[in-house]
């Protein structure tokens, strides 16, 4: 089975989901202890959920454990007392109702394949990473579909949409989807990650969701070059627009819902991710756009950009599916091919020229 097209066998031996609500029944294991892993630790714990967290860095484990809050990648923010930090994966996600996985998506694989040794058969699989696999295109959720091999498809869901962690953290309000080939795995984690402030749809679509949310980190470094060579508001405007063709390009070849990338995880994860000042991708980018070398930028930081190595796999994918990306193609010349940032804007802006309503196709 590929990772792009949500196979129909599971339908004739699909269990009926637990909807147990209650705090003290639902264990949960959140796998990464970034930013973004612990920010929504953070928000369950809140609701009293009893959260396990796995941190692969030791400080990490210990920062909280002894502090409650996460220096390294959350500093700042008191976290909820019932996060049971921890180092053991095992522990972690074993004998949990739901287990959501937030580590980078080039250690997806190698990760999950260790948890997937100590899950239940019947946890509830999350992923709120966003990135495309280089060896295999896949996204997370195709990855998780092959490593977690006790785990039926309808019981791995993906959360995405336009959500900074310290946003979040914070408590500032913030909408997210969460999308499911079931609907009835969507609707309970959905009532399992809403609060007043983080408002939660659900979409059926996880092609769809999985990509925009994937792809956007690939064009957030394409509009941060734009800013740091200091091109205007129009530049910017134009790539966002440009760029969101190129998911939506990309989504339907693959059978995603064009109707997704008009949404929160399209274009709303798109403009966050191309203009807010908390973007890793789009700072990569802008430094990139002011002359400093991509070696140094990653040096520099402690968290992962993920539209770095996803412009690999984006690159790769869209000329076997012989899908047209100018955009993302020249990010990877960019980043890998030493096209000068200059000289990529300048062969975006002389294309062949074509209609725009025919090009959106």
């Amino acid at each position: 089975m590929n990772g792009w097209s949500v196979g129909r066998d599971w339908l004739k031996k699909k269990k009926k989901i637990n909807m147990d609500m209650d705090a003290e029944a639902v264990r949960i294991g959140v796998v990464g202890a970034g930013s973004w892993g612990t920010a929504l630790a953070h928000l369950l714990g809140g609701k009293g959920y009893s959260v396990d967290l796995w941190a692969y860095e030791p400080a990490v484990k210990q920062s909280i454990a002894e502090t409650r809050e996460n220096r390294m990648f959350l500093p700042g923010i008191q976290l909820s007392e019932t996060i049971v930090p921890s180092n053991d994966l095992a522990a972690v996600v074993s004998g949990k109702k739901i287990i959501l996985f937030v580590v980078p998506s080039h250690v997806m694989r190698e990760v999950s394949s260790q948890a997937e040794l100590h899950m239940d058969a019947d946890s509830l699989v999350v992923t709120a990473s966003k990135g495309i696999e280089n060896r295999t295109y896949l996204t997370m959720t195709g990855v998780l579909k092959e490593t977690l091999s006790g785990e039926p498809e309808h019981r791995i869901s993906a959360l995405s949409g336009p959500s900074f962690a310290t946003e979040v953290a914070k408590k500032l309000p913030t909408v997210v989807t969460v999308a499911s080939g079931d609907a009835a795995a969507a609707a309970y984690l959905q009532k399992i990650f809403v609060t007043p402030y983080f408002r939660v749809y659900t979409n059926d679509d996880l092609i769809g969701v999985e990509l925009g949310g994937a792809v956007k980190n690939v064009i957030a470094i394409a509009s941060g070059i734009v800013d740091g060579l200091g091109l205007g508001l129009n530049t910017r405007a134009a790539l966002i627009t440009r760029g969101l063709t190129e998911i939506r390009r990309l989504g339907i070849h693959l059978g995603a819902n064009p109707h997704t990338f008009a949404g929160l995880a399209g274009i709303g994860d798109l403009l966050l991710t191309c203009t807010g000042s908390l973007s890793r991708n789009h700072t990569v980018g802008k430094k990139i756009g002011e002359g400093e070398s991509l070696t140094n930028i990653l040096a520099e930081m402690n968290m992962v950009a993920e539209g770095v190595k996803t412009s690999k796999s984006v690159y790769n994918l869209s000329r076997q599916q012989g899908v047209e990306m100018p955009i993302c193609h020249s990010v990877y010349a960019v980043l890998y091919e030493n096209l000068s940032a200059t000289e990529a804007v300048y062969q975006l802006m002389t294309r062949d020229l074509k209609d725009e309503m025919l090009d959106v196709r």
